[in-house]
């Protein structure tokens, strides 16, 4: 039986927008969180789905992804994964990794893909097995992160190298639920763009009905949205910036929604 038969993903809300993400093998019974937004919520999500936590992987270091770390590890005793320059920000990690390192746990292959510019420790988890990632706040369904500890050259370098390594068919969760909000930008970037205008509807849609729009996949954010899409010509035109480089693009697209 191969190993996408036995996982089940389990993504609930936390905090204001955040989303926690379990992934459990049935075979094995290794259960892995990604980030632990809130201890709280993350362990009524384990005793929902009766499973007991293994793993946990963090993508970076801000409050909203580890301020429930603490507790949550206590509770459980799971094995703690994170970057090797949150090492000294978060006291919690068992272990670090550091950018193309891969780790095991249980029976998923774990690659971890540094994607700096949100955060210098960002990193991306990517399970090649199971076609998933967990971006964090590098990429998000029609939107990418803000860029706080890095600059927007690295930004986009980050983008471009998860466009490249994760399939089209890699199935993708991020951090927050922002989708909506994205939408409506990303028409006022790309607004010719007719698999855009139907993901904002089928957007608008799942949020009246206070259903999720993740997760998404590298297909659907490539035909869809904006910063990856930096590099087409159809974006470029669309700003009046034919010609320019991608990453004055992305720059100027990244800049537009800062002050949006």
């Amino acid at each position: 039986m191969a190993l996408s038969d036995t996982t089940e993903i389990y993504q609930f809300p936390c905090l204001n927008d955040n989303f926690g993400v379990l992934m459990h093998d049935s075979d094995s019974g290794t259960t892995i969180a990604f980030d632990v937004p809130d201890a709280s919520t993350g362990q009524n999500a384990l005793k929902e789905k009766g499973w007991q936590l293994t793993h946990i992987l963090i993508t970076h270091h801000h409050w909203d992804h580890v301020q429930g770390l603490g507790e949550l590890k206590q509770a459980t005793t799971a094995n703690v994964c994170g970057p090797a320059r949150s090492s000294q920000k978060i006291p919690e990690l068992d272990r670090t990794v550091d950018d193309g390192d891969h780790i095991l746990c249980g029976p998923y292959r774990i690659k971890a893909i540094a994607t700096p510019g949100h955060t210098l420790d960002q990193i991306s988890w990517y399970i090649p097995d199971i076609k998933m990632a967990h971006t964090g706040d590098t990429l998000f369904s029609l939107g990418c992160g803000r860029v706080f500890e890095g600059d927007k050259e690295m930004m986009w370098s980050s983008l471009e190298k998860l466009g490249r390594e994760l399939p089209d068919d890699t199935v993708i969760y991020c951090g927050h639920e922002y989708t909506e909000a994205n939408a409506k930008f990303a028409l006022t970037i790309d607004p010719g763009n007719s698999d855009l205008k139907a993901r904002a509807a089928e957007v608008a849609e799942l949020r009246s009905r206070g259903e999720p729009t993740l997760p998404t996949t590298m297909a659907q954010e490539k035909a869809t949205n904006p910063f990856l899409r930096a590099a087409e010509a159809s974006v470029a035109q669309a700003l009046g910036m034919e010609g320019k480089p991608a990453v004055e693009v992305f720059s100027e697209i990244r800049t537009r929604k800062d002050n949006a």
